[in-house]
């Protein structure tokens, strides 16, 4: 949590009025869903230690997720409403993008079936010249909802939104776009557990993508590098993962750490990355994740999504080498840093009910913290 702040200081990092703050904190009046964000967020805790009902946010979440599934349902044929210009949907939309990767998944699950919505209303009554452009915002705003109904165990939903990402990135006449959504498109092998399938649909995506010439260029194919890397170490295909984790430190050492086409990338990526690779190779591998983390931690202006699942990787490393107390604390830097992503993860849950049956730390925060991220 943030230092103590002052009721102004609060209304001011919260977007909201200082009245409203008062009225909230005397209990003279509700606080809306997106109220209660904008304040966790402020605090830097998660919403549901705010909440007076112990209700949680994954909850809130998934009491979002109908919604979302009812605009997908529709998109050929949205209902009437209004649509803001197309300036103003791309804001909403470059904002979407900033709460995923802050891993601010209740505000995408309230926002964006609306937008969604927006964006299909959008598109159908946009000129021809225009509907490029509407289906770029499009894409990436299907893979911020996607980010919620991955993380959140919704997989066919999340299925659901990677063909809606695969079917409308054609339109968009944009190769890099399309090589960003085959990064996505991994999940789905990930779930299924198909990592050898996996792999091989990240190559026939890296042959089909731009020359690397461009910056932009790079970073992408630099990305499906990283990722074709940690799926290869999940399929247990050693030379692959080092032959691609190989292309990715070449390629992140040519370009400035920065988000390209929705995805982080730069020699701090790929550094996590190899943590990420080094775990998924499992066995004598692991001394690898360690030997990264005693020489380097993620920089605290990389996206918090991404940050923490270094600490949630490096966990896992630890346990397995028997570090089980410097697991605990790397899980409670995850949390500090991402807490509905890091509550969402299922290797968190996994880890904390191992560690609670290994009783190597204090009990009762071990219990409280497996309870929040229910692992018991």
């Amino acid at each position: 949590m943030r230092p103590k702040l002052t009721q102004q200081q609060l209304a001011n990092a919260a977007c909201l009025s200082l009245g409203t703050v008062r009225k909230i904190e005397r209990g003279e009046r509700g606080v809306s869903d997106s109220a209660l964000e904008s304040i966790a967020h402020a605090l830097g805790v998660d919403p549901s230690r705010l909440r007076s009902d112990r209700g949680t946010a994954h909850t809130a979440v998934h009491e979002a997720l109908p919604m979302l599934s009812a605009v997908l349902a529709v998109h050929d044929m949205p209902e009437d409403g209004p649509t803001r210009p197309m300036r103003e949907l791309r804001i909403a939309v470059d904002e979407a993008v900033k709460w995923r990767l802050a891993a601010q998944y209740t505000r995408i699950a309230h926002q964006l079936p609306e937008l969604l919505a927006e964006l299909a209303r959008a598109y159908h009554q946009a000129p021809s010249h225009e509907r490029t452009t509407v289906a770029q915002l499009m894409v990436s705003a299907y893979r911020s909802a996607d980010a919620v109904a991955y993380k959140f165990g919704a997989r066919d939903l999340s299925a659901r939104l990677v063909d809606l990402m695969r079917g409308t990135v054609p339109e968009a006449e944009d190769p890099l776009l399309s090589a960003a959504v085959a990064y996505v498109r991994t999940e789905t092998f990930f779930a299924a557990q198909a990592h050898a399938p996996g792999l091989r649909a990240l190559e026939l995506a890296l042959d089909g993508a731009p020359a690397a010439t461009e910056e932009s260029q790079i970073a992408v194919r630099g990305a499906l590098h990283m990722r074709a890397a940690v799926i290869a170490g999940r399929a247990k295909n050693v030379s692959a993962a080092q032959t691609h984790l190989h292309e990715a430190r070449t390629l992140g050492d040519l370009v400035a750490e920065d988000v390209y086409y929705g995805t982080a990338f730069g020699p701090e990526s790929v550094r996590i990355h190899e943590v990420s690779v080094a775990v998924s190779l499992g066995d004598d591998h692991v001394g690898k994740a360690l030997a990264v983390a005693r020489e380097w931690k993620p920089p605290t202006d990389l996206p918090a999504e991404r940050r923490s699942g270094f600490y949630i990787e490096l966990a896992r490393a630890q346990l397995w080498t028997g570090e089980a107390e410097h697991a605990f604390e790397s899980l409670k830097v995850a949390r500090h840093i991402a807490p509905q992503h890091t509550r969402e993860h299922p290797w968190v849950r996994e880890d904390a009910a191992k560690l609670r049956r290994l009783k190597r730390a204090d009990s009762e925060t071990l219990t409280n913290f497996a309870e929040w991220c229910a692992a018991i």
